[in-house]
């Protein structure tokens, strides 16, 4: 520091304070409660929405479609989702009977 001014040197630490008052103050922000459940939800929102879109496509047959009305003969159909739903009625059961069970285990 060959600045030796006490005026220069009073003005840098203002401006050192100012930013750090500003790094501390978006550092607080960021790590605050309600930032980070306000960003969870949102991930969470735009995750669903996603997800609901692929879904909603594949039952509609939408993701199979030609782009701009091109034929492809390379087009797959869409795949049979029997078994995919079939799969997640037995998730769903397994899943029901096993807080079912453990409400009971508790009433005991």
């Amino acid at each position: 520091m060959a600045d030796s001014d006490p005026a220069a040197l009073e003005r840098e630490i203002e401006r050192t304070r100012a930013e750090l008052a500003r790094t501390i103050d978006a550092i607080a922000d960021r790590v605050s409660p309600r930032r980070v459940a306000e960003r969870s939800v949102a991930r969470v929102k735009a995750n669903a929405e996603q997800l609901l879109t692929t879904v909603g496509e594949l039952i509609t047959g939408d993701a199979y479609r030609p782009v701009d009305g091109a034929e492809d003969e390379r087009r797959q159909p869409p795949p049979d989702l029997a078994p995919v739903l079939i799969g997640v009625g037995v998730v769903l059961a397994l899943g029901a009977t096993v807080v079912l069970l453990r409400r009971r285990r508790r009433r005991r």
